[in-house]
């Protein structure tokens, strides 16, 4: 199973969810706490380009956030990623 990365903030509804779907799939996933922001949000920023939460990668490629996430989900493509 690829490894998978999830930047997020933990009152964040939409990193809730997308840990959620990653959970019920039955992954473990590497979780970054940016709530108090510090290296580890500029870590974020620097490796997605994007500056919201949540920021997830998949074998190390970022897939997007939690919008992007349930579109893979959606779209068939998500377990074959997590698969590889």
């Amino acid at each position: 199973m690829a490894d998978v990365e999830m930047y997020l903030k933990t009152t964040c509804p939409y990193c809730i969810r997308a840990s959620e779907l990653l959970r019920t799939k039955g992954v473990d996933t590497t979780t970054y706490n940016i709530d108090s922001g510090g290296p580890k949000r500029e870590e974020m920023i620097q490796r997605s380009g994007r500056m919201t939460v949540p920021q997830i990668f998949i074998g190390g490629r970022h897939v997007g956030g939690c919008d992007d996430l349930f579109a893979l989900e959606r779209d068939g493509r998500l377990d074959t990623m997590l698969a590889a």
